[in-house]
């Protein structure tokens, strides 16, 4: 049997009063990419948003590493640095170096020294492939470059869980199937789990194991399964109207 490294249970939540997911339960498996999708609305982004912790669910629970987040808050802060995020926009700050960026982490969590930090940054931006602009400013680099940068800094705690929302944003398709290349390394070079929300036909073939759909109307999980399984083989209208998109779309 597949460990869970998360477990959202019979959640239910929103905004302001109003719900977006009810009883919607996911398992997250220790070592998986899976790909959370659907039209606008339907709470890709407020299901990360709960999986981080970042909002209280008004009903349920989310379990990682089998303990509820919410427990305490010693239970969460410490779960939270066992996980990375990368931003849509990189959230990379001018006023740093790329390198200086991606230390930021380690400058928070660690009391290593400043060798040893830059050290470990360094070795992260090889991983993406970036340490040739390791002293650069990110406002002069590429957006595909920027979001390698950040990725390299969601990385520099070593976390179990890797988390995306729309990593492809804004980026040319040639970027963007880089950015998936070395996202899917990750993956498989080190085993960290990845939990991804995006909107790109292209990203959900080449890097999921498995999709999750939501469908804002159902409040909740309207598939699961392999991409290219749901693609061919759903009879759900709405899952085949997805899948049957162009790519690009």
């Amino acid at each position: 049997m597949t460990e869970k490294i998360i477990q959202m249970e019979s959640l239910t939540g929103g905004y302001d009063g109003k719900v977006v997911l009810r009883n919607v339960s996911i398992d997250v498996l220790k070592g998986e990419v899976l790909v959370i999708v659907g039209k606008s609305g339907c709470g890709k982004s407020t299901t990360l948003n709960y999986m981080l912790g970042l909002h209280k669910p008004y009903s349920g629970r989310v379990l990682f590493d089998g303990v509820d987040i919410w427990s305490s808050q010693k239970v969460l802060d410490a779960a939270r640095k066992r996980w990375g995020v990368l931003f849509q926009s990189g959230a990379l700050l001018g006023n740093y170096t790329v390198i200086e960026n991606v230390m930021l982490p380690l400058k928070e969590f660690t009391s290593l020294t400043k060798a040893e930090m830059m050290d470990i940054a360094l070795s992260k931006l090889e991983v993406v492939g970036m340490e040739h602009a390791a002293f650069e400013n990110p406002l002069e680099i590429s957006g595909g470059m920027q979001k390698r940068a950040g990725l390299a800094r969601a990385m520099v705690l070593d976390p179990e869980v890797l988390f995306f929302d729309e990593p492809s944003a804004g980026l040319d398709p040639v970027t963007s199937a880089g950015l998936d290349e070395t996202i899917l390394s990750v993956n498989r070079s080190l085993g960290t789990t990845l939990v991804i929300v995006t909107h790109e036909l292209a990203s959900i073939f080449a890097i999921s194991d498995r999709v999750i759909m939501l469908d804002p109307e159902e409040q909740g999980i309207i598939a699961t399964g392999a991409a290219r399984d749901l693609g061919d083989n759903s009879e759900d209208p709405r899952v085949r109207a997805f899948f049957g998109r162009k790519m690009g779309e």
